[in-house]
C-alpha cells in the first residue's frame, strides 16, 4: 500500500507539469480579506447526567446566569446536566450583520460527552474584546449512536448570527496588496509582469518573494469588485522549488517535478544503480549495475527504484544520502 501512495504521488507531480499556468485567485491572497476568529465561553444544559457535575468555574457561570434571569439561588449549585465549554467560529470576510455562522463547541471541564445538549445564549468576542456574533442552539456530535469519536466535541451549523461587521471599505481602496501564498521570487515577478501587461500600463509591482502591490487602475476607481473579478481569473505561469517532503512515520513521500540528480552511484543493499554522464563509461556493462543517462529526474530514478521492488524506507535512505552526497538538486524537508 505504500509503494502504491508513492506512485500515485509522483504521478500526481507529473500530471502538475503539463499545467504550466494557474489563476491568480489560486496564488494569492488580498491584505485584509480573511477569516477572523471570534471565541467566546459559555454553558451547555440539557445533558443526560454527562455534565461536568460542580466545580468553581461552572458553579460561578451558573449563579450569574440565574442573577441574569432575576433568580438568585442561595445554596452551592451542582449538576451533571450542565458543562462548561468555550466556542470557537470564524467570520468570513466581508460578514453582515444578521448573517449565521457554523461554530464549535469543546469542553473545559470533566463532561463525559455534549450528545443532546443546547448552548446558552454565548457572545462571541474578536481579539479586539469587542462582541462580534451571538451563539446557542442544539449541540451535534456528528452523530448519537455509541461509536461517536468525539463527544466531548460539536458543532452547531448556523449556530452564530454576526451582530458586529468588521469594517473593510474594500471599494473604496486606492491600491491593494496580493500575498502569495507560497512565496517565490520568480512566480512573484511573472504576477507582476502579468498584471502589466493584461492591465495595459506599469500598476503592479513585486516588493519580494511573497507580496506585490497593486496600484487601481483610474477607470476602476470605486470598481475594485468588478477589477478583483477580472483579474483573479489571469493565468500566471508559476514556479517552484525542488522539493521533496518526507514523512519516516508513514513511509510517504511527496517529491515535485523538476527535480534532477548529477553522476553518482548508488548502492543500497542487492541493487547498485549509476547515473553517468553523456558517453561516460564505455565498454560493457557490469550485470550488477543498472545505468541512467545524465539529466536524469528523480522521477526518473524512482521508476528505476520501483521496478526492483524498492520499499518507501529505503527510497528515503537513498534520497537523503543523495542529499548528503550533493548529488539530488532540491530541498528535503522532514515533516
Amino acid at each position: 500500500m505504500k509503494v502504491f501512495i508513492l506512485l500515485t504521488t509522483l504521478l500526481l507531480s507529473q500530471i502538475s507539469l503539463a499545467a504550466p499556468t494557474n489563476r491568480l485567485k489560486d496564488l494569492v491572497s488580498v491584505k485584509g480579506v480573511r477569516e477572523n476568529p471570534v471565541i467566546g465561553y459559555g454553558l451547555v444544559i440539557g445533558l443526560n447526567g454527562t455534565g461536568d457535575g460542580g466545580g468553581e468555574i461552572i458553579n460561578n457561570s451558573m449563579k450569574r446566569m440565574f442573577q441574569k434571569l432575576g433568580l438568585n439561588p442561595q445554596r452551592e449549585l451542582a449538576s451533571k446536566n450542565v458543562a462548561s465549554v468555550i466556542v470557537t467560529a470564524k467570520m468570513q470576510p466581508f460578514s453582515r450583520v444578521g448573517q449565521k455562522i457554523d461554530i464549535n463547541v469543546s469542553s473545559i471541564g470533566n463532561a463525559a460527552s455534549l450528545a443532546g445538549g443546547t448552548l446558552l445564549v454565548t457572545p462571541l468576542k474578536g481579539g479586539d474584546g469587542k462582541v462580534y456574533a451571538v451563539a446557542n442552539g442544539s449541540i451535534s456530535i456528528g452523530g448519537l449512536t455509541k461509536g461517536a469519536a468525539f463527544p466531548t466535541t460539536g458543532t452547531i451549523p448556523d449556530g452564530a448570527v454576526i451582530e458586529k461587521e468588521i469594517q473593510l471599505n474594500f471599494d473604496k481602496k486606492k491600491s491593494i496588496r496580493l500575498s502569495l501564498r507560497n512565496s517565490d521570487f520568480t512566480t512573484s515577478a511573472r504576477i507582476e509582469k502579468t498584471l502589466n501587461e493584461q492591465l495595459g500600463g506599469k500598476f503592479a509591482t513585486a516588493r519580494d518573494s511573497s507580496t506585490v502591490d497593486l496600484i487601481i487602475p483610474v477607470h476602476y476607481q470605486r470598481k475594485v469588485v468588478q477589477l478583483m473579478a477580472i483579474i483573479e481569473n489571469f493565468r500566471v505561469h508559476t514556479d517552484t522549488k525542488a522539493k521533496i517532503i518526507i514523512n519516516e512515520r508513514t513511509g510517504t513521500i511527496v517529491a515535485g517535478g523538476g527535480i534532477s540528480l548529477r553522476p553518482v552511484a548508488i548502492s543500497h543493499g542487492n541493487l547498485t544503480i549509476e547515473i553517468k554522464t553523456e558517453g561516460g563509461g564505455g565498454g560493457d556493462k557490469p550485470s550488477s549495475l543498472y545505468y541512467i543517462e545524465n539529466k536524469t529526474t528523480l522521477n526518473d530514478l524512482v521508476k528505476s527504484l520501483n521496478a526492483f521492488g524498492t520499499t518507501p524506507e529505503d527510497l528515503i535512505s537513498i534520497f537523503q544520502a543523495l542529499k548528503r552526497n550533493g548529488s539530488l538538486v532540491g530541498e528535503i524537508e522532514l515533516i
